[in-house]
């Protein structure tokens, strides 16, 4: 039996790559995975741990995710010395009361499903909090927005921002995605939801004739279906939307390469990882002056205050004019500002997390 520290993550979200949670989870973990950890035993539990081992060997040990675990009854009795929940919805917890590091994405849920305090999802959010021995967030935003709602125990906090996904540009020569346009698009990219906004983006395409849109992410919802579909239809802009469905890496990369511009109109961010992503291809991008989002594209982003369609269009030309006046430069400061998001700077600062929880808690 190993003397050494037992950290456990709560991963088990890594099985879903196409949402933000199974990105945050992969990629810190492939960040760990980088660095020194001998003087700790890492456990992640994950539903297909054959994958992982056969990318990671034996840096880390593997535990099998099982649904059950989600039921005080059945929740996992080991008392390892320190467990790190990955995410703030997740449902697995020990069953014993030991060393205990949350990472909070952002508390939106309390717009999107109850601002009751005493409703079961805000309860439980506060009983994760209760049994914290430490709390990261992965943006200042989402601990200011957390702090305003719940009550946060006398623990240590750390905010520690996602790195860019994006390291290498790997786009092999000639490649084309199959949904494609000859013109100048607009790309975005993320589930189609209500808080996503998209629509506002159709709604601007009318005013902007020479540009077309392309969409990209989860479009199978009932924001896609409806409201989305709806302003397509009314404005007739069915030529110059394009919706894609999920994308491959390389088809996301070709996009970011291409377009003219990133839009990103969303409503609530905990972070926003995809206007970092088209930054690292050095392009300008649009988004929402909310949330952790001007926190993240500081002065390398042009903002929109409110999603008035000619006003949405005004800020894309202006900000396109200034863009073109400079490009070269512009070009090299965004990807520069991307570069600076990296995982394995912060997953070295996970570690620290563990490692300060680890001795306050001999």
């Amino acid at each position: 039996m190993s003397k050494k520290p037992q950290v456990f993550l709560e991963s088990h979200n890594i099985k879903n790559l196409n949402f933000g949670f199974g990105q945050f989870n992969y990629h810190l973990i492939k960040g760990i995975a980088a660095l020194n950890t001998e003087d700790i035993d890492i456990t992640l539990n994950v539903k297909d741990t054959q994958k992982l081992k056969s990318e990671f060997g034996n840096i880390f040990k593997y535990r099998t995710y099982k649904s059950l675990s989600r039921y005080p009854l059945f929740r996992i009795k080991k008392k390892y010395n320190l467990w790190h929940s990955l995410n703030q919805n997740i449902k697995v917890e020990p069953f014993f009361d030991i060393p205990y590091v949350l990472t909070v994405h952002d508390v939106n849920f309390v717009d999107e499903v109850s601002n009751d305090m005493s409703h079961k999802r805000n309860v439980r959010f506060q009983e994760k909090l209760n049994r914290c021995n430490a709390i990261t967030y992965i943006s200042n935003y989402a601990k200011i927005s957390t702090h305003n709602y719940f009550k946060i125990p006398n623990v240590p906090e750390f905010v520690i921002y996602n790195g860019n996904p994006i390291t290498d540009v790997d786009i092999p020569e000639g490649y084309t995605p199959k949904v494609n346009t000859k013109r100048p698009f607009f790309y975005f990219i993320g589930e189609f939801s209500e808080r996503k906004n998209i629509h506002t983006l159709v709604e601007m395409l009318a005013h902007l004739p020479e540009f077309d849109l392309v969409l990209s992410g989860k479009n199978e919802t009932d924001y896609g279906k409806t409201k989305l579909a709806k302003t397509i239809s009314r404005l007739k802009l069915e030529n110059r939307v394009l919706i894609t469905g999920k994308v491959s890496d390389t088809d996301k990369q070709y996009y970011l390469k291409n377009c003219t511009a990133f839009v990103f109109p969303s409503l609530r961010e905990g972070f926003g990882i995809p206007p970092i992503e088209a930054m690292r291809f050095g392009k300008p991008v649009f988004m929402s002056n909310n949330t952790s989002l001007p926190e993240i594209g500081g002065n390398h982003a042009f903002y929109w205050d409110n999603y008035n369609p000619d006003y949405m269009a005004t800020v894309v030309k202006e900000g396109l004019n200034k863009f073109d006046k400079n490009k070269t430069d512009l070009s090299k400061a965004y990807a520069l500002h991307a570069k600076s998001f990296d995982w394995k700077k912060a997953a070295s600062e996970y570690l620290e997390v563990y490692r300060t929880v680890l001795k306050n808690n001999q």
